[in-house]
């Protein structure tokens, strides 16, 4: 047995990664907020990282200036313009550079939640950024943004399984799972208390349940009253929308970390590092490190001064690849600035990533808890990767388009007092060329709340 698991053993001492590329890989997935509180955290931890007030004559060279970044349909992706300002804009003739600072609340994190436990787990190192990238691709609710066999797409479909399984059960139950339907059969399953085929009713007849075709389920089921009853009030006791129960704890503001405009039928794409502290390195422990004897103040200066450099440098570099995947997604989206959301095409991880030549989980984490103003409102830059639905003209058009869609049917039906079912909406979709089941339709629906 131990000469069996010891290649086992051997394949996960090489996925261990060094604390600095930890740390590079952690502030790559932190929303603007959080890199300020770990750039203030490490400004305290670190003496050789200093705070720049403008007049400060010790600066790096790897201090890119601020980035002015436009997408060009002609030029696909041009180069930054840099200012001579450390991370902050060029202000000369552009009433675009300040960016509207829109205070959306974003709650305790259900991510950070689920992540705690993941310790509790039987991972390994590789499975564990597996789930780690699912937990990120949760919304508000608890449920996928994009399918986990999209989102991994290079893990085999067993273990992809069995990492799903694991933290479906996790606090709070029913999270990371594809819709609220999927999540009350998760709850079903795992309660001891679950009445007799309580999962047989969340299955097979869950649009039976909705519509209160009870005689069609007792029938199809061999179930009586009193039986049914049980299961309808044990469904109750469910949530349906696990995620929302983060919604309500302690609120914290952000800024949204990118604009994107169009400008004489140009995408334009602007980062907003305004708000980033200005970060150098302190004089003395420089020159201190840059002295050829190897007294202890000199070995503990330059390790300093070399872990401030990468800190810094690891910045430059997350503000770098959040502007390349902006870049493909405005390029990818183009409509998008023209329409709005119902032009989104169907985009995925993989798409952006084979653009910027990175890896899927890398756009994974750079598009979390990140936030873009658009003339159409400040929205998640999670929210441009959407699923694709085929139309009847051989097009495809995605799930937002078609939540947008559905969301303008419902608009003309309430204008016209006419009468509003997921029928009613699926028959005019179809008329449109769009091709949705009912069940879909209502699902969308409640993601709308309408």
């Amino acid at each position: 047995m131990q000469t069996q698991q010891r290649p086992v053993l051997a394949q996960q001492q090489q996925l261990k990664l060094s604390p600095r590329m930890l740390q590079s890989i952690r502030l790559l997935a932190l929303p603007l907020q959080e890199l300020t509180e770990q750039i203030n955290q490490e400004l305290e931890e670190n003496p050789a990282l200093e705070l720049l007030t403008g007049t400060e004559e010790v600066s790096l060279d790897v201090m890119e200036a601020s980035i002015d970044t436009t997408y060009d349909s002609d030029d696909n992706l041009r180069e930054a313009e840099y200012s001579d300002d450390a991370f902050g804009f060029n202000t000369e003739g552009n009433d675009r550079n300040t960016i509207i600072e829109q205070t959306i609340a974003i709650e305790e994190s259900l991510q950070e939640h689920l992540i705690s436990q993941l310790g509790l787990l039987p991972l390994s190192e590789e499975e564990r950024s597996i789930a780690e990238r699912i937990i990120q691709n949760t919304d508000e609710n608890g449920f996928h943004i994009l399918p986990p066999s999209e989102l991994c797409a290079d893990s085999d479909s067993e273990t992809l399984r069995r990492i799903l399984s694991l933290l479906q059960r996790l606090d709070p139950p029913g999270t990371c799972t594809s819709d609220y339907r999927e999540s009350l059969m998760v709850q079903a399953e795992i309660a001891s208390n679950a009445p007799p085929k309580t999962l047989e009713v969340l299955s097979q007849h869950f649009e039976n349940l909705q519509s209160r075709n009870h005689g069609t389920i007792k029938k199809a089921l061999g179930l009586d009253d009193r039986q049914l009853g049980r299961i309808m009030e044990f469904i109750k006791t469910l949530n349906p929308y696990p995620g929302r129960a983060f919604s309500k704890a302690r609120p914290r503001y952000i800024v949204p970390e990118l604009a994107m405009w169009l400008e004489d039928g140009e995408i334009k794409v602007r980062l907003n590092d305004a708000t980033i502290p200005k970060l150098g390195i302190n004089r003395l422990y420089s020159e201190l490190a840059s002295r050829s004897s190897r007294g202890e103040a000199e070995k503990f200066a330059r390790e300093k001064v070399e872990h401030a450099r990468f800190f810094i440098d690891s910045i430059k570099k997350r503000n770098a690849t959040l502007l390349k995947t902006a870049f493909a997604i405005a390029e990818a989206q183009k409509d998008f600035f023209i329409n709005g959301p119902k032009a989104l095409k169907p985009l995925s991880l993989k798409d952006v990533a084979e653009k910027i030549n990175v890896h899927e989980g890398t756009v994974s984490r750079v598009v979390n808890g990140k936030y873009v103003q658009t003339d159409w409102g400040t929205f998640e830059l999670r929210r441009f990767f959407t699923n694709a639905i085929n139309r009847e003209n051989g097009e495809n058009t995605s799930k937002e388009g078609v939540k947008a869609e559905i969301a303008q049917i419902i608009g003309e039906l309430e204008s016209k007092g006419q009468k509003i079912s997921d029928r009613i909406i699926s028959e005019i979709l179809a008329q449109r060329g769009i091709s949705v089941a009912r069940r879909t339709v209502a699902k969308y629906r409640s993601e709308l709340g309408k």
